[in-house]
């Protein structure tokens, strides 16, 4: 089945994406308010999408390319996102057939692994993007330390035992504990947050905001001291990072667009009402320091913009199109166009058709030749699993 079709996605609808990002891209009413979070372009079983034919018929991505390796997303973060890590691909293979020998089913709220495969990520900022990721070098962990004395007991886990046992330590400490190093101090920023007066690059904004939105009655959220001892990063659009087996993460505010090997694996760390195994989490943890890498794309003299991966299970580019500008993209492989800004005309060998709302993606069988042409200005990204050529 060579050749072009239209993409249709499917929505997540978790509690903590947005109420008018996704609807107003897709075309789509939002009367009820429902959190639109995440659109999936992929196989993947618990989102799968479609090929749309000329004809209006529909047949499922997995049918066309059983074997595609990466799963791209639009994400609307409103409220933060659970700490989160990803497990590398020999580990997600064991522990997802441990899990189907146990019968825990895939649907279930304390299965850990939804499938087989390692899950690293690349992101790219659409909007000012915020997030948490890897821990804190020991000059800035000791700097916050300095900071925020409520957080003594924290150093001397650290200096005693490293990262590592620091982390142990704060993942395994009592709930009774948690709120009583936490509650006081949690106080005096709740009252600044709420009046103004902390900014994002503060983590007791962060601190504060995830204290309001996952703490419960007489249970403080143990993600919280998180906020304090990983990297707090700020990306502006345009800008990426790339996040690997083992590295903590959590995405705190902003819409990306994020590639990812296809899987759905998540171990959590907290600042979630979902389940968190801490065995699990602490068996896949990588509990050193990390220094954000955040990419600024390669230009070329098409506008295409290049964010480099350490993974062959994908690749990922941006085209910036001023209203008339064209590009011919030769498909040396199959590959995913999403169009996040604009109109674009996409014009095959045998079709021509328009993304950009309401129809944001398309699919390009291997050998396709199209010629992409804006109709007004337009971010164009290109999805494949390896680097594609331009011309």
């Amino acid at each position: 089945m060579p050749g072009i079709y239209r993409l249709k996605g499917q929505v997540k609808h978790y509690d903590w994406g947005g109420r008018d990002f996704l609807p107003r891209l897709l075309g789509l009413s939002n009367p009820d308010h429902r959190p639109f979070a995440e659109y999936w372009l992929g196989i993947h079983a618990q989102g799968p999408a479609e090929l749309i034919s000329p004809d209006g018929t529909s047949l499922p991505l997995r049918q066309h390319e059983p074997a595609l390796s990466y799963l791209l997303k639009i994400l609307d973060v409103r409220d933060m996102l659970s700490i989160q890590v990803h497990p590398t691909r020999a580990m997600a293979q064991a522990d997802f057939e441990r899990e189907n020998q146990q019968g825990i089913p895939l649907d279930s709220p304390i299965r850990n692994y939804k499938d087989a495969n390692h899950k690293p990520e690349l992101m790219v900022a659409l909007s000012e993007f915020w997030l948490l990721h890897g821990f804190r070098d020991p000059a800035s962990l000791q700097e916050i330390f300095s900071k925020h004395p409520f957080l003594a007991p924290l150093q001397e886990q650290w200096e005693k035992n490293g990262y590592a046992g620091l982390y142990r330590w704060v993942m395994e400490l009592p709930p009774t504990a948690v709120n009583r190093l936490l509650e006081e101090p949690l106080r005096a920023m709740l009252e600044a947050y709420q009046a103004g007066r902390l900014p994002k690059t503060d983590p007791c904004f962060w601190a504060a905001r995830a204290h309001q939105t996952f703490s419960q009655p007489d249970k403080i959220d143990r993600g919280i001291f998180s906020v304090f001892l990983f990297n707090l990063v700020h990306l502006e659009k345009g800008q990426g990072i790339f996040q690997g087996a083992g590295v903590p993460h959590a995405y705190l505010e902003g819409q990306n667009v994020e590639i990812m090997a296809n899987s759905d694996n998540v171990l959590r760390g907290g600042l979630t009402p979902k389940h968190i195994d801490v065995p699990e989490l602490l068996r896949h943890v990588k509990p050193e320091p990390v220094v954000p890498r955040i990419l600024e794309p390669t230009t070329d003299e098409t506008g295409k913009r290049h964010y480099p991966a350490p993974v062959s299970d994908f690749s990922i580019d941006a085209v910036y199109l001023k209203a008339g500008q064209s590009i011919h993209y030769p498909a040396d492989r199959s590959g995913m166009l999403l169009v996040t800004e604009g109109q674009l005309q996409v014009e095959g060998e045998e079709q021509v058709f328009t993304l950009g709302q309401p129809d944001l993606a398309a699919y390009l069988s291997a050998g396709s030749s199209v010629v992409l042409q804006a109709q007004t200005p337009c971010l164009v990204f290109i999805a494949s699993s390896q680097k594609g050529n331009f011309a």
